[in-house]
């Protein structure tokens, strides 16, 4: 059972540029609660228990969210306004934090958890995708895809041709009922993509996810691909896809973020 979670939440958020020099991607309204709320909750109704979250010195933002405002509640509770915090998200789960440094990218920010996995499966889940859905939440459709074929599994879109050069692309064969073997992966492709089967940020690895990424070679500077890394978990043990069922939104742009609120307020 995928017990374990990491999301990486570290990043400077420069496609989003230039609220993101004070505001945290993570941290813009979606309604009335953040976008890492809805990334947590998620995480937390798909059966994880533990959840890591990668940070960066500048997210503080994010950690005092889901703290507890001793201050504010004796404030409110002296105002007679107590109810105004009925809505307050409490995790249900254990919610741990460490930082990233230096940005060194998402194979890095990954890395990171290794002692918090140990020797067990784990998912990731990325904040700039919220996928929205009637049923079965997206990361625990990969969770139930992994208990099935014992394989790490990556999470699928279909992409209209022109917006495929954003993302990374794969090239597998078809199996069944939307899922693949993945056969190889091409970061944001700028001619002849493999596929228009694009990968969102969802995840559930095995760890030996952990041994690829110490392989990859670093200057120090560099990031580390967690796309390379994937290539080659591909290669030695095995790699599925998985179509994600819901709608996906990318917030990391404007018009990802504008339709996600839209569809959102219409849900509502």
């Amino acid at each position: 059972m995928v017990k374990k979670a990491i999301i990486p939440a570290a990043g400077y958020g420069t496609r989003s540029l230039p609220v993101t020099k004070v505001i945290p991607k993570e941290m813009f309204p979606i309604g009335a609660k953040p976008a890492i709320q809805y990334i947590v909750e998620e995480a937390f109704a798909s059966g994880i228990e533990e959840l890591l979250m990668i940070v960066s010195r500048a997210k503080n933002l994010i950690v005092d969210y889901f703290d507890r405002s001793l201050e504010l509640e004796a404030f409110l509770e002296r105002q007679n306004k107590a109810h105004l915090l009925k809505d307050e998200f409490v995790p249900p789960g254990r919610l741990y934090y460490t930082r990233q440094p230096y940005a060194r990218g998402l194979g890095d920010a990954i890395r990171l958890g290794k002692s918090f996995v140990g020797s067990e499966p784990f998912a990731v889940l990325l904040p700039d995708d919220i996928v929205l859905h009637d049923g079965v939440p997206a990361i625990r459709q990969l969770i139930e895809h992994y208990e099935r074929c014992g394989k790490s599994v990556v999470g699928l879109n279909r992409v209209k041709p022109e917006e495929l050069h954003k993302y990374g692309v794969i090239r597998g064969k078809p199996l069944a009922d939307g899922t693949y073997r993945i056969d190889d992966m091409v970061e944001k492709p700028k001619a002849d993509p493999p596929s228009d089967l694009a990968v969102i940020g969802r995840y559930v690895f095995t760890p030996a996810i952990f041994s690829h990424l110490e392989a990859l070679p670093s200057s120090g500077e560099e990031e580390i691909q967690l796309t390379e890394a994937i290539r080659r978990l591909a290669a030695k043990e095995g790699c599925e896809g998985k179509i994600v069922a819901g709608a996906r939104f990318d917030i990391g742009t404007s018009d990802g973020y504008m339709a996600l609120l839209s569809a959102v307020w219409k849900e509502k």
